[in-house]
């Protein structure tokens, strides 16, 4: 029963952070899914996989995880840098814009 700690990264479909700031806790699945012959869902006898536990802090999770005996593999965050244009939208509409504003 290993675990996986790690920060959730955003969305792709937003440019908001909500919640990627917690450090979340999840168990690696135990045995492969099944597919169910009747109804055609997929499936898992595997009661872990569906347990998620979200900490404020790595050191949190980290010592939970070793408090618990559970082996763990942490995966540190890869932080992007913020995206600043020089002016950015308000440029468009600047009085010194050297390229006329078309469609």
């Amino acid at each position: 029963m290993r675990a996986r700690i790690y920060l959730p990264a955003r969305s792709a479909m937003t440019s908001g952070e909500a919640n990627t700031r917690r450090w979340t806790l999840e168990f690696f699945p135990e045995e492969p899914r099944a597919i169910d012959p009747l109804m055609g869902w997929t499936s898992s006898a595997d009661m872990n996989s569906q347990v998620r536990l979200r900490f404020e802090t790595k050191e949190a999770a980290v010592e939970y995880a070793e408090r618990h005996g559970i082996p763990y593999v942490l995966e540190e965050p890869k932080r992007r840098g913020h995206n600043v244009r020089p002016r950015g939208y308000g440029g468009n509409y600047a009085h010194d814009r050297r390229i006329t504003w078309t469609h």
